[in-house]
């Protein structure tokens, strides 16, 4: 997946401030119903979910990232995002043939946290035997489109 690299403001809001998404993630990344993400703001680790607001996308930045920052909200900052978690071009070719003729259970995979996302995929990838496997890919399947986060 492509990381996304640009200079932005930070704008202070009422809980800390947030930076505005100069690009379409759904474009970028894929659509999704919520975008987990992972990067830096000016060097500074940073975790989170991007936000849809006016028509755009926004990254809030609550007090405790601020307290870590040495600028101030207003000031210019460089950032690099990317997408957080097993995305579809890391998946393997049978977990993508299963997940995709089934529409809602990929769009709710892709919306799931990474942690859900890497849960699922460490269980289907520590089967032994290709038939336990495949009958994991099935299960997976069966539960996402029940909304299931977890097995």
């Amino acid at each position: 997946m492509t990381d996304m690299r640009f200079k932005t403001t930070l704008v202070p809001s009422d809980t800390g401030a947030y930076i505005e998404i100069p690009f379409d993630p759904n474009e970028v990344w894929g659509e999704k119903e919520r975008h987990h993400i992972t990067g830096s703001i000016e060097d500074h680790t940073i975790r989170g979910c991007l936000e849809s607001r006016r028509g755009g996308f926004i990254l809030s930045l609550g007090p405790a990232w601020l307290r870590g920052f040495e600028g101030d909200a207003g000031a210019e900052v460089e950032v690099v995002l990317a997408p957080e978690g097993p995305q579809l071009d890391t998946l393997s070719p049978d977990i993508l043939a299963a997940l995709d003729p089934e529409p809602e259970a990929k769009a709710f995979f892709l919306s799931l946290a990474s942690f859900y996302r890497k849960n699922y995929v460490r269980w289907i990838e520590s089967a032994k035997r290709p038939e336990t496997r495949s009958k994991r890919i099935t299960e997976m399947v069966e539960l996402l489109k029940a909304g299931q986060k977890q097995r």
